[in-house]
């Protein structure tokens, strides 16, 4: 009996102890346990800067390269101010499909499409001095709130990407909603932002790592093969040219050249500046599958058709109508993200066509500004011939001989009728009115115009040549 109460407090004791460690150590956690176990590489894939489509396909390309390697895990390396909220869902239904184990480091800012992305991941690290959270969304370049459905919208895909990970799913939605209270955690009338100790206090995070080196260690990695994924550098110019205020100036030259171009005979700069527009605006959409290729055909061949306007059918008729029609109805339907024919919601369609419309009435806009003050300017007078260069405003097209006229002088060659004369010691080229004179001859000016100087012989003189002007 006493040996089986011996074995009875070994074993409690034995039980206890390993509770007071695991206590003592809350970082080791079975999934870390889990991700120190793999034997694959660290890949680390860093998401700086905007959110949008470009990224979203390096994300996706990101991961491929991490599950074909059989990494062990993957840490996204996180500092961004959000973006675009159809990128941030792309990059986190990336995140949550992998099976390899994610992690999320904030290095300084998860705002916005950040926070939904770094709720994605299996674990959440931060550095000192970060925040997380204002995932508000917002439309347009002033920063407003978008309307409620929008509002609720992403505040669903917090709270399911929250409860996919077994976090709060009421503090996600606070990251959202400014009338949301979530008791001791935010009060109304303002989003949820939280700072590195705030998120490790209310298990939003899982610890405070000083950098990237420590969350590696810390996992277990600190001997394993680290891999730091790259963007390529085509992928760094589409993500360039793919921005929404580079595709807006994009949009803005195409509009902008052909309105030029249709006020001008031939092809000149503006058709030029509208070309390399477009190639800028399409290519990188299309490269990122964002435009559909009928897309593309629309847009060709409503620029044939005004060239056809231009240089084959004279006025304005229906070829001109229908290919602008077609330049104007393709660039709005490649700002809407459809598959083939299949559109999404009428709500994304609207926000398309209002992006469209206010991009025209800025072309038409800018102009209207250029053809009226351009033309002002001396900088374009640099460019572009005086529409008259007559003498009344200064200009003559060569030096004059008026002070000639009626002087006499002696022929210095033959005339023949053209030759010379000197006048007052001065070598003059001059010209007769047809007849010969020998070299020696004294001749008198007639008739100068411009630099042609009209000279006869003195001997032949008639009185009306005397009194001529």
């Amino acid at each position: 009996m006493k040996s089986y109460r011996r074995l009875t407090r070994t074993l409690t004791a034995l039980m206890c102890g390993l509770f007071l460690w695991t206590a003592a150590h809350p970082g080791s956690t079975s999934q870390d346990q889990d991700t120190a176990d793999a034997t694959g590489p660290v890949f680390v894939v860093t998401i700086e800067g905007m959110i949008d489509n470009a990224l979203a396909k390096y994300i996706d390309r990101a991961v491929a390269d991490a599950e074909s390697a059989e990494a062990a895990t993957i840490i996204f390396h996180i500092d961004t101010f959000g973006g675009l909220v159809e990128a941030a869902d792309a990059i986190r239904k990336a995140i949550l499909d992998t099976t390899i184990p994610t992690v999320a480091f904030i290095d300084h800012n998860a705002a916005s499409a950040g926070a939904l992305i770094s709720y994605a991941a299996d674990s959440i690290y931060m550095a000192p001095g970060s925040s997380m959270g204002a995932a508000t969304v917002v439309e347009g370049v002033g920063g407003e709130a978008a309307p409620d459905k929008y509002q609720s919208y992403f505040k669903g895909i917090m709270r399911a990407t929250a409860e996919a990970n077994g976090r709060d799913p009421l503090i996600a939605e606070a990251m959202v909603d400014q009338d949301l209270v979530v008791e001791g955690v935010s009060e109304a009338g303002q989003v949820l932002t939280l700072s590195t100790s705030e998120a490790v206090a209310l298990g939003v995070a899982d610890a405070e790592m000083a950098d990237l080196d420590a969350v590696v260690a810390h996992l277990g990695f600190g001997d394993s093969e680290r891999v730091v994924h790259k963007t390529t550098t085509l992928e760094r110019i589409l993500r360039f040219f793919g921005s929404p205020v580079v595709q807006g100036i994009l949009m803005l030259m195409m509009m902008g050249g052909l309105y030029f171009e249709l006020q001008t005979p031939g092809v000149g700069f503006p058709g030029i500046m509208a070309a390399i527009g477009a190639a800028l605006f399409f290519g990188p959409h299309y490269m990122l599958g964002l435009v559909e290729s009928w897309e593309l055909v629309l847009f060709v061949v409503g620029v044939i058709l005004l060239l056809v306007e231009i240089f084959v059918i004279p006025g304005f008729g229906i070829a001109g109508i229908s290919g602008l029609v077609l330049v104007v109805g393709s660039l709005g339907v490649s700002l809407i993200g459809n598959v083939g024919f299949s559109f999404p919601s009428g709500d994304t369609v609207t926000e398309a066509i209002w992006t469209l419309a206010i991009t025209l009435m800025l072309g038409v806009f800018l102009g209207f500004s250029l053809s009226k003050y351009l033309p002002r300017s001396s900088r374009f007078h640099q460019l572009v011939l005086e529409p008259e260069l007559s003498s009344a405003f200064g200009y003559t097209a060569s030096e004059t001989r008026d002070a000639l006229l009626g002087n006499t002088g002696r022929a210095l060659t033959h005339l023949r009728p053209a030759g010379s004369a000197e006048f007052g010691g001065e070598r003059i080229d001059v010209i007769t009115s047809g007849e010969f004179i020998e070299a020696g001859t004294s001749v008198r000016v007639v008739n100068v115009q411009g630099s042609r100087v009209m000279v006869r012989p003195t001997t032949r003189l008639t009185d009306r040549d005397e009194t001529s002007p």
